[in-house]
């Protein structure tokens, strides 16, 4: 299981920061998983000129450049910190 985020990783600055709470629900759930943290901050105007060359693998897996994004041990792609909140929530790893 890989977690791409956005170089904040999963330590963003509250539950507000998508990548800290999709990182956190993984962990509630008791999930180990790869962070793959991805360049091109969305913020910071110095990396605009190199978002789509540094998300290019992102875009490939989900079709858009916006972290997180989730890919299972199967190849299923989840994107958007509330869907795998979600999917977290209602597939909790088996103890």
């Amino acid at each position: 299981m890989v977690l791409y985020t956005c170089g904040q990783k999963t330590t963003g600055p509250s539950l507000l920061h998508p990548c800290s709470r999709a990182g956190k629900a993984l962990d509630a759930a008791g999930y180990d998983y790869e962070i793959r943290p991805q360049g091109g901050y969305r913020l910071l105007p110095w990396t605009r000129g190199t978002r789509d060359r540094d998300r290019a693998e992102v875009k490939r897996l989900s079709g858009t450049n916006e972290v997180p994004v989730l890919v299972l041990d199967d190849g299923t792609v989840i994107s958007e910190s509330s869907r795998i909140v979600s999917w977290a929530k209602e597939h909790p790893r088996a103890r």
